[in-house]
């Protein structure tokens, strides 16, 4: 059996203040830190042995990452980043509180914003200096691929070609391997991986720091058999439910 962990980044300084983040490199609080601790310790209790690690290039996914390791004293392993596990990218939306983006232009446009398949928000300046153009990290990267605002659609079709290239087919050399991500990066692979629809995916809702396993059979050519949240299903239910509620009007 092969095992694959997705996790989404523990809570960040924009998640506390309900804030829409995308590519902007937030740092975790320290509630978000112990949620890492908590993950990295359950993982380690449940015997897991990661042998190989993937994250974003935004720190509060490979904060939430390293602090996962060094709970299980895997600091060691490879980790491989790339930017194409990035956030969606939410253009001008990205600063802003959610709630009060609900107030002003209601509810239903933010859910849209938030949770369309493939409606992208206003895309940013190329010289807005919130722009990945701007950023020293994506300077190797073809200014094509670096987008100034995106859909989940578009994140999707970011992500899946090094899902499909490089992450899925490493399952083949390692047991056990964990991918440390957000909620939009890590919701296109599970609609990969499970065949959701375009129009359910918009409903999944990615708890911070909580485990999501994947396992594999290898001897039936790597079919996926079964998936689980690591924690208590009351506890992992209402944390779902809190991350739908971010769009809301207060």
């Amino acid at each position: 059996m092969k095992r694959l962990v997705l996790i989404r980044h523990g809570q960040s300084q924009w998640n506390l203040e309900n804030r829409f983040t995308g590519w902007t490199d937030v740092d975790l609080t320290p509630q978000g830190i112990e949620e890492a601790v908590k993950a990295g310790k359950q993982l380690r209790a449940d015997g897991f042995h990661f042998t190989l690690a993937y994250t974003s290039y935004l720190k509060r996914a490979v904060k939430t990452l390293n602090t996962v390791l060094d709970q299980m004293d895997l600091d060691w392993i490879p980790v491989k980043k790339t930017w194409r596990l990035n956030e969606k990218h939410y253009g001008m939306l990205q600063g802003l509180n959610k709630s009060e983006t609900a107030e002003k232009y209601g509810e239903e446009q933010v859910l849209i914003w938030r949770r369309s398949f493939d409606v992208p928000p206003a895309p940013l300046a190329e010289d807005d200096e919130r722009s990945p153009l701007k950023d020293s990290r994506y300077a190797g990267i073809d200014k094509k691929d670096l987008p100034l605002t995106e859909s989940l659609k578009d994140t999707i079709e970011r992500i899946l070609p090094y899902w499909e290239q490089e992450i899925f087919p490493s399952l083949k050399e390692h047991d056990d391997i964990i991918v440390a991500a957000h909620g939009n990066s890590l919701r296109a692979i599970i609609k990969k991986l499970k065949g959701i629809s375009d129009e359910d995916i918009l409903t999944l809702n990615l708890p911070t720091a909580v485990p999501y396993v994947f396992e594999f059979d290898e001897n039936d050519g790597m079919k996926l058999v079964k998936d689980y949240f690591v924690g208590d299903p009351e506890e992992v239910k209402k944390l779902m439910e809190a991350v739908a509620n971010q769009g809301k009007k207060k």
